[in-house]
C-alpha cells in the first residue's frame, strides 16, 4: 500500500521535492559523496500519514529530508554494540563509495545530566568504549564528530559544578577527550573534529584554550553549530576566527588577545593579517559545520515571555538549512553537514514553566532523540533553500 501512496506522492511533485538517494547510495556532491543512513522509521510513518491525507508534497518532503546524508550517532550502546555499528556503518559506506559521519556521544556526565543525560560510567569505561569504536572504524574512511557539548559545557559549568568535584570532573573531561582524539586519529582514514558549541555561545578566546587543553593539536579540527540554528555565515566566520586564534597560540601568542566574533570583521581581519598572516591551510585547523536546521536562523523568544527561553530547544518556525556537501569552496571548511538528524526532538522544552507542555508550541515535546512530527513538518515547509518546490 505504501508503495502506491508514495508513487502518488512523487507523481504529485511534477515541480517536485528535491529527493535524494536511497540509503547507502552516493549523494550528488562533486567532491566526496556523503553516506545516507537508513531513514528513521518514524519519518516514513509520517510520510505515509501525510500521503493518506492528500499532502503529497509534504510527504515527499519528509522522505527527502530523511534520505539526505546525515550523521550516525553512537552513544548509548555497549562497547560491543558500538564497535559493531561503527564497523557496519563504515563498511556500508565504503561499499557505496561514500563518506560516513559518526557522532560519538558517550562522555561521562554528558549534557550535565539534563535532557540528553547519559554517558559512560567513568574514564576507564569511556576509554574502553572509544577503543571499541576505533576497532569498528579500523582502516575505513570516517569523519568523526567527537562529543557535542563536551567542551562548550564543561562539568564545572553544570548546576552545582563549581566545587572541587566539578573541577576534578572537568580535568577528567579534558583527559577523556584527549584520549579519544589520539586513539581515533591513529586510525589511518579517520578525521576527528572537536566541539566548539556555536557562534552565539562562547567567545573565540574562551573556546580556544579548551580546544588546546583537550588535544586539538592531534585532531583534524573542530565542529561548529552542532544541533543549533546559527546561520552559515556566522558559523563560518566564528570558525575562521577560532582557526586563526589556534594558529596564533601555537606560535606562542596569548589566545586572550584574539578577536572574538563580536568584534567588527574589518578590525578582526586586520588583526589576523598582522599577527597570523596567510599561512598554508594545511598548517591550520580545519572545521565542519552543521546546517541541518539553520535555514531560518536562530529563534529569538519574545522579550520577557519565558523565565528560561531555551532558544536552542525545539524552537518554533525553523527550517532545514543548506544541503550537506564537502564542496564548500573554502580550504578550511571541510564539510557542511547535517550532524543533528532533523526531525528528532531536542527534549521536553518547558522554558521555565512547570510543564508538561512547551509554552512556545502548546504541545508536549517528545523526549530528546525521539521523532517530532510537528517540528519535522516545519523544517520541510520552511527549508531554505527549499526542499519542496
Amino acid at each position: 500500500m505504501f508503495h502506491r501512496i508514495l508513487a502518488r506522492a512523487l507523481a504529485a511533485l511534477a515541480a517536485g521535492a528535491a529527493l535524494l538517494p536511497a540509503p547507502g547510495a552516493a549523494a550528488p556532491a562533486p567532491q566526496q559523496a556523503l553516506y545516507v543512513p537508513e531513514p528513521n522509521p518514524a519519518a516514513e510513518r509520517q510520510a505515509r500519514e501525510l500521503a493518506d491525507r492528500g499532502l503529497h508534497r509534504e510527504a515527499a518532503g519528509i522522505l527527502a529530508m530523511a534520505r539526505t546524508p546525515h550523521a550516525v550517532w553512537l552513544g548509548d550502546q555497549t562497547p560491543a554494540q558500538a564497535e559493531a555499528e561503527a564497523r557496519a556503518t563504515t563498511m556500508a559506506a565504503a561499499r557505496a563509495g561514500t563518506l560516513p559521519v559518526l557522532v560519538l556521544y558517550n562522555v561521562p556526565g554528558r549534557d550535565c545530566s539534563q535532557y540528553s543525560a547519559g554517558g559512560a560510567a567513568g574514564t576507564a569505561a569511556y576509554r574502553s568504549w572509544i577503543d571499541a569504536v576505533a576497532r569498528g572504524i579500523d582502516d575505513h574512511r570516517a569523519l568523526v564528530v567527537l562529543e557535542p557539548d563536551s567542551l562548550a559545557l564543561l562539568p564545572r559549568e553544570c548546576a552545582g559544578g563549581g566545587d572541587a568535584l566539578g573541577r576534578t570532573r572537568t580535568a577528567s573531561r579534558y583527559t577523556e577527550i584527549d584520549y579519544a582524539v589520539r586513539t581515533l586519529e591513529s586510525k589511518p582514514a579517520a578525521d576527528v573534529y572537536l566541539d566548539t558549541g556555536h557562534a552565539d555561545w562562547h567567545t573565540v578566546n574562551n573556546i580556544v584554550p579548551r580546544l588546546r587543553q583537550a588535544g586539538v593539536a592531534a585532531a583534524t579540527g573542530f565542529a561548529v553549530n552542532i544541533s543549533n540554528y546559527t546561520t552559515d555565515d556566522d558559523s563560518s566566520w566564528f570558525a575562521h576566527l577560532v582557526s586563526a586564534c589556534l594558529r596564533y597560540a601555537d606560535q606562542g601568542g596569548d589566545s586572550a588577545d584574539c578577536p572574538d566574533q563580536r568584534r567588527p570583521r574589518g578590525e578582526a581581519r586586520a588583526w589576523i593579517a598582522a599577527r597570523v598572516g596567510a599561512p598554508d591551510p594545511a598548517t591550520m585547523k580545519h572545521f565542519i559545520t552543521d546546517s541541518s536546521r539553520n535555514g531560518q536562523g536562530p529563534w529569538k523568544a519574545p522579550a520577557d515571555r519565558y523565565a528560561d527561553p531555551q532558544e536552542w530547544c525545539n524552537p518554533p518556525g525553523r527550517g532545514l538549512g543548506a544541503r550537506p556537501t564537502t564542496a564548500t569552496g573554502d580550504p578550511l571548511h571541510d564539510a557542511r553537514l547535517w550532524i543533528k538528524t532533523p526531525g528528532e526532538s531536542d527534549g521536553a522544552c518547558l522554558r521555565g514553566t512547570e510543564g508538561p507542555e512547551d509554552p512556545a508550541r502548546g504541545t508536549v515535546d517528545p523526549k530528546a532523540g525521539a521523532w517530532f512530527p510537528e517540528q519535522a513538518l516545519e523544517l520541510v515547509r520552511l527549508a531554505k533553500p527549499a526542499i519542496l518546490r
